[in-house]
């Protein structure tokens, strides 16, 4: 998504510009060309050599300093960018960019794109929910700015309160959908699940199984990227939350689906990734279950069969985790469920299994060939699914 896009990187005088240092790099490491523009007051904080060495490429930091006699360079700035991105955006320079003043470099950069505009505001909690901050923040966004909320913590003051910066995660989640509102699922709603479902045996013990949930993030993410509306339902995971998602927080199997049942009044597609659990504890206890002399029996009853049970006009996705005879059990989960689409893997195979960075799949489509995929990265796998939603969505028209 990221590579060899041009992302003007505008960083203003807070204090949290230091953090600007690591959204740089790991932008650079993503593939995009980054193009730092720092007002004079961020050089007092970082001096522009670091943004230079981590981007390769020169930082702009005057107006007036020398440019190609073909160029202006903020006009040039502004017409290269594919996005620009403000952080931190101090609430000066938000005050600036709302009244339409352009006195410095990054101020006429934004004035003159055309490019989608992204902004992190941090500053102090105090001029952070100022009326007039807000005033002028609610300017931005009414004239198409995506601006994301400043996180609640410790400030540099030492106070507590909103004014962070968002996690570096979370911008970077920002600048990837807003490059991806365009793409071939703009205006589509997709429901994800994710991880492993935890079925509860007493309050402080459950059945579970090993999924990480790395897969439907990197599929929530996926298509979040190409421009869909995303809903993730999702288990307990120790994950970093996907930026820019509808996130609903999910238990049991019976949860899952009830929230299932919920989002997908209105979507497009369904995309099953969770693992969920086949059996759960008949009954619950109330207290915890202390240890005895003896053994102890559980009782275990189906969970419901969700994309079974889940009815609608939406393209049903599902995931086959098997140990054995791989194809032919994803085959025949794929016409008992109804299902358009089953991704087949063996998380018995090496770097296929739960926890990976990596997948081995196969998918198999109601109609058409098997398609088996080599080993590969989870995200790349989410976009080969999506390809295949894409298409049947495309012929549902």
């Amino acid at each position: 998504m990221l590579k060899n896009k041009v992302i003007v990187l505008g960083i203003s005088g807070g204090i949290a510009a230091y953090k600007a240092a690591d959204l740089a790099s790991k932008l650079v490491q993503c593939g995009a060309v980054v193009k730092v523009v720092m007002t004079w007051e961020a050089t007092q904080l970082v001096q522009p050599l670091t943004f230079q060495a981590l981007t390769g490429n020169p930082v702009v930091t005057d107006m007036f300093e020398p440019a190609p006699l073909s160029a202006i360079t903020h006009v040039s700035l502004a017409d290269e960018a594919d996005i620009i991105a403000i952080v931190p955006a101090t609430a000066n320079i938000i005050s600036k960019m709302a009244a339409g003043i352009a006195d410095d470099i990054l101020t006429c950069t934004v004035l003159a794109t055309k490019a989608p505009i992204v902004i992190a505001p941090a500053m102090h909690n105090n001029m952070y929910i100022n009326p007039v901050t807000q005033d002028n923040i609610s300017k931005l966004k009414a004239r198409g700015f995506t601006v994301i909320p400043a996180a609640h913590g410790r400030l540099a003051s030492g106070s507590i309160g909103y004014g962070r910066l968002p996690e570096i995660t979370e911008i970077m989640g920002i600048i990837q959908q807003t490059l991806g509102k365009k793409g071939d699922l703009a205006g589509k709603r997709i429901v994800v699940t994710a991880g492993g479902t935890q079925e509860a045996i007493d309050p402080v013990r459950y059945i579970t199984n090993n999924s990480s949930g790395k897969m439907g993030y990197a599929v929530a993410e996926a298509a979040r990227d190409r421009g869909a509306t995303v809903t993730l339902i999702t288990t307990p995971t120790g994950l970093s939350p996907v930026a820019g998602v509808d996130v609903i927080n999910i238990r049991s199997a019976q949860q899952m689906k009830e929230a299932v049942v919920k989002a997908t009044v209105k979507t497009d597609a369904l995309l099953m990734v969770a693992a969920v659990a086949d059996y759960m504890p008949k009954t619950t206890a109330a207290q915890k279950i202390k240890k005895g002399a003896g053994g102890l029996t559980l009782e275990l009853v189906k969970t419901p069969d969700i994309l079974s049970e889940v009815k609608g006009k939406f393209i049903k996705v599902g995931f086959a985790a098997e140990t054995q005879d791989l194809i032919s059990n994803a085959q025949k989960k794929l016409t008992g469920k109804g299902l358009d689409i089953i991704v087949a893997n063996d998380v018995s195979a090496k770097g296929s299994g739960f926890g990976s960075e990596t997948n081995k799949v196969t998918i198999l489509k109601k109609d058409g060939k098997p398609e088996d995929l080599p080993l590969m990265s989870k995200r790349e796998v989410a976009e080969k699914i999506l390809d295949n939603v894409s298409k049947l969505l495309k012929g549902k028209k």
